[in-house]
């Protein structure tokens, strides 16, 4: 049953087309555009699983889950249910993101890993299909097809995993990306992605990331959230920054986590298939096979660069002074330094 070997499938991983993109078309011809930032929709303390439409360029809907606006394009009351009852299995293994953290490269590594770097289902099973969110929509539809071991990506925090997360031996690699670039991929991903509001100037989005009127609340709680597990070796932590600096070895680290005993050859295979110039021209893990009504790439890449430090091609001194201040305060006691020097201060990481 959940053995079956997935097919190709080019159907989008959220479902728009039905009722989004009517709403899409009739907002374009009133070139209605907002620039605000994520609020409840009325006055108020937001409410658990409230969606509420948006005034943005595209009539955006969010679902508000324990205080977190996902996007309802890809997420419901139901896939949300679907996910707290979900069963994990002993066998599972899940990539956990903050948004725009990795997520797509992981959706890229973990099958390859997994299966010993058969390239097979990387170029003719979409990634939000080969591995699926747990939260959103498209897991229900796919699961079943799935091969043991499975492979899943998450972006909520711990505390909102499913009960079967902690009963079961399921193992969970947190990838951890410099939070300036982070919010950087974030402001143009807005700017692409049709079902999300406009992020407005850079300075606007910078308050608005601060203050966690972003998808899935503040960056600090996510991280936060993943550093105090009661995981113990069920849990490995990496960088963005350590596979962009040296991807075969956070290759190696991965396999010897996951208990895959792979050869140099296929590490290197692996590594090449997962290289950023590579999966640009993957039609299986671009997003090119996403309608331009709802990722316009060409106000900006889905796949934009794939490096560290762009942020310093954004971020004004007084900005960054800004940043760094919040980021360093919402940490502060927590015991655990970042592995970036966000000023003056480095630190060994997580």
């Amino acid at each position: 049953m959940r053995n079956r070997q997935m097919t190709g499938s080019t159907e989008l991983p959220f479902t728009l087309t039905d009722s989004f993109l009517p709403e899409l078309q009739e907002q374009k011809k009133r070139s209605s555009v907002c620039t605000g930032g994520i609020v409840p929709a009325t006055p108020g303390r937001m409410s658990d699983d409230q969606v509420k439409p948006s005034s943005s360029k595209c009539s955006a809907v969010y679902l508000y889950h324990h205080g977190l606006a996902l996007p309802s394009a890809a997420h419901s009351t139901q896939s949300l249910e679907f996910f707290q009852n979900f069963s994990l299995e002993d066998t599972d293994v899940l990539a956990v993101t903050y948004p725009k953290s990795g997520t797509i490269w992981m959706q890229e590594i973990l099958p390859l890993l997994l299966n010993g770097g058969d390239l097979t289902p990387i170029h003719t099973i979409p990634n939000w299909d080969r591995v699926p969110w747990l939260e959103e929509k498209r897991l229900e539809v796919v699961v079943d097809q799935l091969k043991s071991p499975r492979a899943f990506v998450t972006h909520f925090p711990y505390n909102l995993m499913p009960p079967s997360f902690h009963t079961s031996k399921a193992k969970a690699i947190y990838v951890m990306r410099d939070p300036r670039d982070v919010l950087v991929s974030s402001y143009y991903f807005h700017q692409m992605a049709e079902f999300l509001e406009e992020p407005g100037t850079f300075d606007e989005f910078i308050g608005k990331f601060l203050e966690g009127k972003v998808l899935f609340g503040k960056w600090t709680d996510h991280v936060k959230s993943w550093m105090h597990t009661e995981l113990g070796d069920r849990i490995m932590h990496i960088t963005y920054e350590e596979m962009v600096q040296d991807l075969p070895a956070a290759l190696r680290r991965m396999a010897d986590f996951l208990g895959r005993n792979l050869d140099p050859e296929t590490i290197q295979k692996i590594a090449e298939q997962c290289s950023f110039q590579t999966m640009k021209k993957n039609t299986m893990s671009n997003f090119s096979l996403v309608p331009k009504a709802y990722m316009d790439n060409d106000k900006s890449p889905f796949l934009r660069k794939g490096h560290a430090g762009d942020w310093r091609n954004h971020f004004s001194s007084e900005q960054l002074a800004r940043f760094t201040s919040v980021i360093h305060k919402e940490l502060e006691g927590e015991g655990c330094s970042l592995p970036w020097s966000l000023d003056t201060t480095g630190g060994n990481g997580c």
